[in-house]
C-alpha cells in the first residue's frame, strides 16, 4: 500500500467517487502474484494508462463530485461501477458486443484509477445508482454477480432444469444462487471443505465432493442415465471441464466461465456423439448491471451470501491477497472496506 496524489480535476463527463467496499477478484490475485499480465506495461491503446496500477474493479461508492455536463447523477448518490471501457467504434461495439471490444480497458486494471483507494475518478456512464434496498456491501458484488449470471444465462437455464456447477469459488457460488433463483435444481462440485460448507449454507444446491464420488456417474444415475441439462464450469480446472462434459445430457450445454491459465484436454468426439454445445463467456453484457441490481434489490439474487470476510484496507495484504492465494485457505470472497 502507498499514498498517491488524489485526482486534480473532474472532467465534464467524469465523476469523483469515494469507494465503500471493493472485492478482490481472481484477476487481481494473478496481477499481485505474477503480474503484470493484463495491467499495461506500455500505454494502453484506449486510454494511455500504464502501470503502476491501482487495483479494484468490483466496488460500490458514494458520489462526491460531478463534472459540468454530468446529468444522471447527484452528489451523495450511492453507486456501483460497471468497470469495462470500450471504444464504441470497433466491429464488436457496433454490434452491441461492447464487452468484446478490441481495445477494451477496465477500471482497476487498465485505467488511471481503481476501487481499492479512498477516491476514484470514473466516467459517468459506467455508474448505476443503487436503490435504498441494496446495501453498500451488496453494491460491490454486482460485478461478479453479473459474471456468474452471464454464464448461467449462456447455458440457457430455465425453470425445472438440472444444472451442475463445477467450482465453488466466488463465481461458482454466485452461479449457484442465480441458477436457483431461475427455478433450477442445482448441484455443485467442489473439493475445498470450506467452500463446500459455505455453499451448503445457502440451501440452494446439493454439494458433491469429486474426491469422494464420480460426479458424472452420480448425476447420470440420479437422472435415469440422462445427465443434467447444463453444466457451468467455474473453476478453470481441466478435470472439472471434463467432468462437466461427461455430466450433461445429449443436446445439453457446457459453459466455460472460469478462466484457464493453460490449455485443457477434452475429447471432441463427446461433443459430436452427444450433440453437446460447449460455449465460453467473457465478462457480461455491459448493459446488464441495472437488471442485476434489481434482482438483488428484490431479494431474488442474495449475492452477499458469498462474502466470507470483510476487512479494512490496512489489512488487505495479509488478510486479503495472501489469504486468498493460500490453496487451503478458508476464504471464498473477501470484501475490503476502502475507508479503513
Amino acid at each position: 500500500m502507498e499514498q498517491v496524489d488524489p485526482p486534480s480535476s473532474v472532467g465534464a463527463h467524469e465523476v469523483l467517487v469515494r469507494p465503500f467496499w471493493c472485492g478482490i477478484c481472481g484477476t487481481d490475485l494473478h496481477e499481485y502474484a505474477a503480474g503484470p499480465i493484463v495491467t499495461p506495461q506500455h500505454p494502453h491503446p484506449l486510454n494511455g494508462s500504464v502501470i503502476p496500477q491501482i487495483l479494484g474493479h468490483e466496488f460500490s461508492a458514494e458520489v462526491v463530485e460531478i463534472g459540468a455536463e454530468v446529468s444522471s447523477l447527484r452528489v451523495g448518490d450511492r453507486v456501483t461501477a460497471m468497470p469495462l471501457l470500450f471504444d464504441n467504434d470497433c466491429y464488436y461495439c457496433r454490434r452491441g458486443l461492447n464487452h468484446l471490444c478490441v481495445q477494451m480497458a477496465c477500471i482497476g486494471l487498465s485505467y488511471a484509477w481503481g476501487g481499492l483507494a479512498e477516491l476514484a475518478l470514473v466516467p459517468e456512464d459506467v455508474l448505476t445508482v443503487l436503490p435504498d434496498s441494496v446495501s453498500d456491501l451488496q453494491g460491490a458484488l454486482v460485478e461478479p454477480a453479473a459474471v456468474a449470471a452471464y454464464g448461467v444465462d449462456t447455458g440457457h437455464v430455465k425453470p425445472g432444469d438440472t444444472v451442475l456447477i463445477t467450482g465453488a469459488g466466488p463465481i461458482g457460488a454466485l452461479a449457484a444462487l442465480y441458477a436457483s433463483s431461475l427455478g433450477a435444481q442445482v448441484f455443485v462440485s467442489e473439493v475445498n471443505p470450506n467452500r463446500q460448507r459455505l455453499v451448503r449454507s445457502f440451501g440452494v444446491a446439493e454439494v458433491l465432493d469429486p474426491t469422494e464420488i464420480d460426479v458424472a456417474a452420480f448425476l447420470k444415475d440420479l437422472h435415469g442415465g440422462i445427465g443434467v441439462d447444463a453444466a457451468i464450469e467455474c473453476s478453470g480446472n481441466e478435470r472439472a471441464l471434463q467432468t462437466a462434459l461427461a455430466s450433461v445430457r445429449s443436446a445439453g450445454r457446457v459453459v466455460q466461465t472460469g478462466l484457464h491459465t493453460k490449455p485443457a484436454a477434452i475429447d471432441p468426439m463427446v461433443l459430436s456423439e452427444h450433440d453437446i454445445t460447449l460455449a465460453g463467456t467473457w465478462c457480461y453484457p455491459v448493459t446488464d448491471f441495472p437488471r442485476i441490481v434489481n434482482l438483488i434489490a428484490a431479494g431474488r439474487y442474495p449475492a452477499e451470501k458469498v462474502v466470507s470476510a470483510q476487512i479494512p484496507i490496512e489489512d488487505i495484504v495479509t488478510q486479503g491477497f495472501d489469504s486468498l492465494l493460500d490453496p487451503a485457505g478458508a476464504q471464498t470472497k473477501v470484501l475490503v472496506n476502502a475507508r479503513g
